[in-house]
């Protein structure tokens, strides 16, 4: 996991995670290499759980 990783239990917003995800794409240039292929994984996870929440918190 990368160190920028949150801890368990920490919430990050779906904006945030959105912008971190375009940022290693960015950083990328359009390939991921395995090790930031697992990182875009995670955060993909992370934002639908994020987007969920703000959903919840909208209702």
């Amino acid at each position: 996991m990368s160190p920028d990783s949150p801890s368990p239990g920490s919430v990050r917003s779906a904006a945030e995670l959105n912008e971190r995800i375009r940022a290693l794409w960015r950083r990328a240039g359009g390939s991921l290499s395995a090790r930031e292929r697992e990182e875009y994984e995670l955060l993909v996870v992370e934002w639908a759980a994020a987007i969920r929440g703000e959903v919840i918190e909208a209702a």
